[in-house]
């Protein structure tokens, strides 16, 4: 039998738009079926936490509610039904379905106020999710590089073989330099596409793009940024477009400079209310324009492949975590990722 940590410390999201507060809040007394207890190493922040605190998709009626979607973990305890991870196993936590079952989500409490939670959540020291949000890695492995596979990895590889289909010698517009932007600009290397062109606002992004295979940058901040991508790519048009930033200008420029059969690949997300406008014709003759939902990752097929490769020295994934803080400066390290100051992943470390 399990014995449960009475209590857990956590950054919870109290109200759009604000700092995340830092809670110590009560854990339930058993696992329910299907849940995993875990000891939370490193998580990364990811866009998709900047746009949930933000408010991005709207209203959001779980809040109070814990955050976080990527991470590295040693699993302490199981619950009835568990099969596919033990106590002890060192694990990557992720947002895509894995194997296992997919769990009743955990009751938290902090001063008897009910605290929500997801199927996953990273932001704290321990946490409960769900047997198929976990996914085993070797015990010896980097821990800090392992958190990457959770949401960065598998969702930039993933893009680059699932949604983008890019192929030897294609051309593809990276547009958005971030933890994702950056292992896309990766994967691309390793299909041998050419160019390949980075485009963020802030050059220490760019800097780290071109040192993991960008072949062309550009700071979109400086001159016009249509005009810079056809003079690398040639009017004839770029193969492969992919937007990380969800802004509906970028997503419109990406739609006009694609070739006939282009593929334009939304992987950020606009804000609720912020359309795009663009003349279909096109989409009825060979041209593509579709979301990414995660890279369409498969976590127990994909994170030990992509796992593999890190090890053998095939992929560089070290040098991408470029900041780290505790879980009491999480707010610091959101300001930064949202500012741009941070370059790379930015790891919160729990302990």
């Amino acid at each position: 039998m399990t014995t449960m940590q009475k209590t857990m410390k956590t950054a919870v999201l109290t109200e759009i738009r604000k700092p995340l507060e830092i809670l110590e809040i009560t854990m339930p007394n058993a696992l329910q079926v299907g849940q995993v207890l875990v000891k939370v190493h490193f998580s990364g922040i990811c866009g998709s936490q900047i746009g949930e605190i933000d408010g991005a998709k709207g209203e959001d009626k779980y809040i109070p509610h814990m955050l976080g979607h990527e991470a590295s973990a040693t699993v302490m305890g199981i619950g009835p039904g568990v099969k596919h991870v033990k106590t002890g196993d060192k694990v990557v936590m992720h947002w895509r379905k894995g194997l296992g079952i997919d769990a009743d989500t955990p009751h938290f409490t902090s001063n008897g106020r009910k605290i929500n939670a997801g199927s996953v959540t990273t932001f704290s020291d321990y946490s409960i999710v769900s047997e198929n949000r976990v996914t085993t890695i070797p015990a010896d492995s980097d821990l800090e590089v392992a958190a990457l596979f959770g949401c960065a990895v598998t969702t930039g590889f993933g893009v680059v073989e699932n949604n983008a289909k890019l192929r030897i010698g294609e051309s593809v517009v990276v547009f958005g330099a971030g933890g994702i932007g950056l292992n896309i600009v990766q994967a691309a290397t390793l299909v041998s596409a050419y160019p390949i062109v980075a485009i963020d606002l802030h050059d220490n992004k760019l800097e780290l793009a071109r040192q993991i295979g960008a072949t062309h940058i550009i700071n979109s901040s400086n001159g016009d940024t249509r005009q810079q991508i056809l003079d690398i790519i040639g009017v004839a048009g770029v193969d492969a477009f992919i937007d990380n930033t969800g802004q509906p200008s970028v997503i419109e420029l990406g739609y006009q400079i694609t070739k006939p059969q282009g593929r334009v690949t939304l992987v950020g997300v606009p804000h609720k209310g912020k359309n795009i406008n663009i003349y279909s014709l096109p989409l009825h003759f060979g041209k593509t324009l579709s979301g990414s939902h995660g890279g369409e990752a498969i976590p127990q097929t994909d994170i030990p492949r992509y796992h593999q490769l890190f090890r053998t020295g095939r992929i560089q994934l070290k040098n991408l975590i470029t900041n780290y803080y505790p879980l009491e400066k999480i707010n610091e390290a959101l300001d930064g990722v949202r500012s741009g100051a941070i370059a790379g992943r930015c790891l919160i470390e729990t302990g």
